[in-house]
């Protein structure tokens, strides 16, 4: 009897982590895969703020040289932008914290929104650019393992 109980609580909580769990996103909406070049995408950033919060240099830690593991904030207002930028060797996950952006992605022929809860998975060498399409700045954690400068 015990043990069903701890079985029925490790299940309940367990569901429970799944629920609160943030949603992925990021995924192009289907029929819409394609090729874009993102002609005329934006490169220079507009009314964002872009801060190294946190970071591991991972030599260090898994012989990883010349690479860290590093967490940003950022935030975009109103319009603002992120511009284009690639990830070719230079894997991310995103969380939108608060607000809602849009994503124009080299993969896909509309933009994706995203919105707060929801991850954004940024590799296989994908180039994008994001633009804050709602009306409150948009608060974007991103954790990626870039080459050191």
């Amino acid at each position: 009897m015990k043990l069903n109980i701890r079985i029925a609580a490790a299940l309940a909580a367990s569901a429970a982590a799944l629920v609160s769990a943030p949603a992925f996103a990021g995924m192009c909406p289907a029929g819409k895969a394609a090729a874009n070049p993102l002609t005329a995408a934006p490169t220079m950033p507009v009314d964002v703020t872009d801060d190294v919060i946190g970071s591991v240099d991972l030599g260090k830690e898994i012989n990883v040289d010349g690479r860290d593991l590093r967490m940003r904030r950022l935030v975009v207002q109103p319009g603002g932008i992120v511009p284009l930028h690639s990830h070719v060797g230079r894997p991310a996950l995103i969380i939108v914290v608060t607000g809602e952006v849009t994503e124009n992605r080299s993969t896909c022929s509309v933009g994706i929104v995203h919105k707060a809860g929801e991850i954004a998975s940024e590799s296989d060498g994908i180039s994008h650019w994001w633009k804050n399409t709602g009306s409150v700045p948009a608060i974007l954690l991103s954790a990626d393992v870039k080459a050191r400068d």
